[in-house]
């Protein structure tokens, strides 16, 4: 996993063809606005959460944010435990972002 700021994560995935955004936040969070493109996978489902992450292609580069940076560090690691090799966690997560939103 690598920490990424809200500038390294722009920079990044502007320039990834492989990349997946996934939100782990919850649905309540979700509907305050998230990341465009994004996918949700609510952390907080617990079993649900690692039986619908196992279903994503492990070869994609993983680009992960909840609302503080906590949670989505948390996916990281269950993520890498599963084989995913290449996932990115955006420090301050959300609450930090300043880039494109949608409600």
């Amino acid at each position: 996993m690598k920490d990424l700021t809200k500038e390294e994560w722009k920079k990044q995935i502007s320039g990834d063809d492989n990349a997946m955004i996934l939100d782990v936040r919850t649905e309540e969070e979700v509907q305050e606005g998230y990341i465009p493109e994004s996918k949700n996978i609510d952390i907080y489902k617990g079993p649900e959460f690692v039986s619908e992450i196992e279903k994503l292609d492990k070869s994609k580069n993983y680009y992960v944010y909840c609302r503080s940076g906590k949670r989505s560090a948390q996916a990281c690691s269950i993520m890498e435990q599963m084989g995913f090799e290449n996932t990115n966690n955006l420090q301050g997560g959300f609450m930090e972002w300043d880039g494109d939103v949608q409600q």
